[in-house]
């Protein structure tokens, strides 16, 4: 049951990845304006996921994973077909902020592994979620593209459609992960604001150096999932199907990566190794972007680039899932998850707009460049952080809920 609500969550959020620029070009006077458009749609989004995933993830300490998914799945849907309805910009808008108020499944769906995972399984049974959302990866944005060839909203609404079907699935079929004995007795809500959240999470000294990777890692990406299908429609006049099958392929090699190599790659060169080794990877990646930008805007080249990219992000984040949940208590497993959600939420508020205005005010490379340096910051920081022995995880260094 998990492994189709991974797939089916993951395909929901891409299906409609390749026709974001088609639909809010219909509602732009000025095609110069469409990137920092899209930045601003994902960005609002973005900045409500932020700011309750937090509550989302203790949330789930306290009443269990199962309520959380099914909310947010609901929440999706009607997010998801506000989208689709569209009429105007502020109704796509409208769309993207109930979806995002509602986001917390994916954070619920990995807390609930680390639930059913050993702490020394945890890195590969994180890998092998990452495959099958590369499953999820590889059919969304293809059916997305297929179905655009149709009707560019017809997407949409199929995403609107796999977010209830995740709904009624975990309904019917899910069953609690969390234990009522290792759940939390209550909420400190002043404590889940999401400023005071990552302060507290930061201040930990077991977490403030993966984190700050985490952050690094994550922005770059973020650059590269907001700004791609402008750059393949301004460098490669690419059309919706054409940008579908690409992040497709990004989908087989999430899955080659994270379901095959990474299974042998830890046990040879441990979490620290697959960390640097997909750091470096990433960095090539950005580096074709930013040529493809600026310099040779050859499709091979951004065909090259994008699966460098997200051969590194994946092998990388899959290891950093694993030592992050390795470095909390059984308890804290929501809180982490809703932490790095919020974390994620906020890069994501920041990192669209940055780079639709870098993309748009200095240069098509820009955002990939800049993302270029943040993978060489990465692999400094990763390079130096002490890992927690799964064993031997860290207990809470401060009340981050109250009981």
């Amino acid at each position: 049951m998990l492994i189709v609500l991974t797939m089916l969550t993951t395909a929901g959020m891409t299906v409609v990845l390749p026709i974001l620029p088609f639909v809010v070009l219909r509602y732009v006077e000025d095609q110069s304006h469409l990137a920092v458009w899209v930045g601003v749609l994902e960005s609002v989004n973005a900045l409500c996921a932020f700011l309750v995933a937090p509550f989302l993830g203790s949330l789930s300490d306290r009443y269990g994973r199962r309520p959380v998914i099914i909310v947010a799945a609901f929440g999706a849907a009607l997010g998801y077909l506000l989208f689709g309805i569209g009429g105007s910009i502020w109704m796509l808008l409208l769309g993207r902020i109930i979806q995002g108020i509602t986001a917390g499944d994916l954070p619920a769906l990995f807390a609930y592994v680390a639930d059913i995972t050993p702490p020394e399984k945890r890195a590969k049974r994180f890998g092998l979620l990452g495959a099958l959302s590369g499953i999820g990866m590889m059919v969304g944005p293809a059916a997305g593209g297929l179905l655009a060839a149709i009707d560019v909203d017809l997407p949409v609404f199929v995403t609107a459609g796999i977010a209830l079907t995740i709904a009624v699935l975990s309904i019917v079929a899910l069953p609690e992960s969390l234990a009522p004995d290792k759940r939390t007795t209550r909420l400190d809500i002043a404590g889940l604001h999401p400023v005071k959240v990552l302060r507290t999470a930061f201040g930990r000294k077991e977490l403030r150096g993966l984190l700050i990777g985490f952050t690094l890692v994550t922005t770059s990406f973020m650059f590269f999932v907001n700004n791609f299908s402008v750059l393949a429609l301004d460098a490669a006049h690419w059309n919706p199907t054409q940008v579908g099958l690409v992040i497709a392929s990004i989908g087989i090699i999430d899955i080659v990566v994270q379901g095959v190599l990474l299974g042998l790659l830890l046990p040879r060169i441990g979490e620290r190794g697959v960390l640097v080794a997909g750091v470096t990877v990433q960095a090539a990646g950005l580096l074709g972007l930013a040529i493809v930008g600026s310099l040779f805007a050859a499709p091979w080249l951004l065909i090259l680039g994008c699966l460098l990219l997200a051969a590194g992000q994946g092998g990388a984040t899959a290891a950093m899932d694993g030592v992050l949940s390795n470095s909390v208590g059984e308890d804290e497993q929501g809180w982490l998850a809703g932490t790095t959600q919020s974390l994620s939420s906020g890069i994501g508020m920041v990192a669209p707009l940055l780079a639709g205005a870098l993309y748009a005010g200095i240069a098509h490379s820009a955002p990939y460049w800049l993302g270029l340096a943040m993978m060489v910051a990465a692999a400094i920081v990763l390079g130096r952080v002490r890992f927690a022995s799964p064993s031997k995880r860290a207990k809470t260094a401060e009340p981050i809920q109250a009981g």
